[in-house]
C-alpha cells in the first residue's frame, strides 16, 4: 500500500540549507519547530556508519534560538530551570530542563550565554517561546524576547575536529566541551559552540543571518572534501546507543527532571529561583526512570512511539519510545521510562511490538556508548 505523504504548507518553513539538503540527495523529513528536519540520506544504517567513520554536515535549523535579553533575563531563564545558571560563564553552554511551576518539563533546550544579561536558548520541538512572553508579561519584567534569524550547522563525526580546524582554526576547534568562541565567516561575527545531538566529536555554528547560509554550506563541502565530508542528520540507532533523549517523545510534560534522569544537572540542589523549588523538593525520588533498554530477538524496524511494557501477569509496568537494531553491538537497543519496581528486574519483562510479535526485554545498567 502506497504510503500517505505530508502536503506542503507555508506552516512547514524551508530552512536557509534546505536547497542544499535537496542536492544532496535527502531520502525523508519530519517536522520539527514548524521547520523541515532531514531524517534521512542514503539509509538509516549507512548514515549511521558514516556518521562514526567520518564527518558530516547536519542542518538542524529546526534547533530554533528564543533570544532573551534585558536586565531581568537571568531572572526570567532562572525562574523556568531548577539547574543554577548564576556561575554560567559568558562563552559557555549549559543543558537545561526547563520546568512549569508544578516541575514537569516543558522543554530541554541548552541555553547559550552570549554577555550579561543576553542568552540564545536552544530549544528542543515546542512553542515554548509564549511561555517565556507571558511569563515576562505576566511578571512585568524587563527583557526583550524574540526569535532571532539564527540557523544552526552542526557538524558532527570523528573527523569533525578536522573539518572546523581547517575552517575556523586551531582556536575553535581545541573548544572545551560546551563552550563557544567568535569566527568571523563573511564579514559577519558568529559563535561556534563545542556541542552537538550526537555521542561522536561535534560542533554547532549559529549561523547569524539566512543570507550567510548556502555559502557557509558549499565551503564546508570544499574543504571537507578530503575528509569524506557528506550532508547528515541525527541519526536514531546512534542517539539511542547514546542516550541521547528527545523531547516530545522520550520524555514529555507529564515527566519531571528527576524521572527523565536529568538529576545530575541538579546535583548542587534546585536552584531557589525556580518557579518550581518548593514542589520539585517533593519529586527527587521518582517512581519511574528512563533506561536503557535491549529488545531480544532478530533485528527490528525502527520505532519512534510508544509501545507499553508489561510484567509477567500482563500488567503495564512502563513504556519503549525509541528502539532500533544496532549495526555495531548487534542487539535491539531502546530507551523507555520504567516503574521503579522493576528497574532491577533481569527477567519477565515484555514488549509486544505487534499482536503477533511479543519480545522480551532486558533492564541495562548503562547505554551502549
Amino acid at each position: 500500500m502506497k504510503q500517505p505523504i505530508i502536503s506542503g504548507s507555508s506552516r512547514i518553513r524551508r530552512t536557509p540549507y534546505s536547497k542544499r539538503v535537496e542536492e544532496a540527495g535527502v531520502k525523508s523529513y519530519s517536522v520539527y519547530n514548524h521547520m523541515l528536519l532531514p531524517t534521512v540520506f542514503d539509509t538509516l544504517e549507512n548514515d549511521y556508519h558514516h556518521l562514526k567513520r567520518a564527518v558530516q554536515v547536519w542542518d538542524v535549523s529546526v534547533e530554533r534560538q528564543i533570544e532573551i535579553i534585558g536586565p531581568d533575563a537571568t531572572k526570567i531563564l532562572q525562574m523556568v530551570t531548577p539547574r543554577d545558571i548564576s556561575k554560567m560563564e559568558d562563552d559557555q553552554c549549559y543543558y537545561i530542563p526547563m520546568v512549569d511551576k508544578y516541575g514537569y518539563m516543558i522543554n530541554d533546550p541548552v541555553a547559550v550565554k552570549l554577555e550579561k544579561n543576553r542568552y540564545w536558548i536552544s530549544i528542543a520541538d515546542s512553542d515554548v517561546i509564549y511561555y517565556f512572553k507571558g511569563l515576562a508579561e505576566g511578571m512585568g519584567l524587563n527583557v526583550n524576547i524574540f526569535e532571532p534569524d539564527v540557523n544552526i550547522l552542526s557538524i558532527q563525526g570523528p573527523k569533525s575536529k578536522i573539518l572546523i580546524e581547517k575552517m575556523f582554526g586551531k582556536e575553535i576547534s581545541e573548544l572545551k566541551f560546551f563552550r563557544h568562541g567568535k569566527v568571523n565567516f563573511n564579514g559577519k561575527e558568529m559563535i561556534v559552540a563545542r556541542s552537538g545531538w550526537s555521542h561522536q566529536m561535534c560542533y554547532e555554528v549559529y549561523a547569524d543571518g539566512s543570507e550567510y547560509g548556502q555559502d557557509m554550506w558549499d565551503k564546508f563541502f570544499s574543504i571537507g572534501k578530503d575528509f569524506d565530508v557528506r550532508a547528515g542528520c541525527p541519526n536514531l540507532i546512534e542517539r539511542i546507543e547514546s542516550g541521547l533523549l528527545s523531547y516530545g517523545n522520550d520524555i514529555n510534560g507529564n515527566n519531571t527532571p528527576y524521572e527523565a534522569g536529568l538529576g545530575k544537572f541538579l546535583s548542587s540542589g534546585v536552584s531557589k529561583g525556580c518557579l518550581a523549588y518548593e514542589i520539585l523538593q517533593s519529586k527527587m525520588d521518582p517512581q519511574r526512570l528512563i533506561k536503557p533498554i535491549e529488545i531480544t530477538g532478530e533485528p527490528i524496524k525502527p520505532i519512534t512511539y510508544s509501545l507499553k511494557v508489561s510484567n509477567a501477569d500482563g500488567e503495564v509496568v512502563g513504556q519503549i519510545s525509541s528502539a532500533a537494531w544496532s549495526p555495531d553491538f548487534k542487539v535491539n537497543v531502546a530507551i523507555g521510562m520504567i516503574d521503579r519496581e522493576y528497574w532491577k528486574q533481569k527477567n519477565n519483562l515484555f514488549l509486544n511490538i505487534t499482536e503477533d510479535d511479543r519480545r522480551k526485554i532486558f533492564i541495562k545498567d548503562k547505554f551502549w556508548s
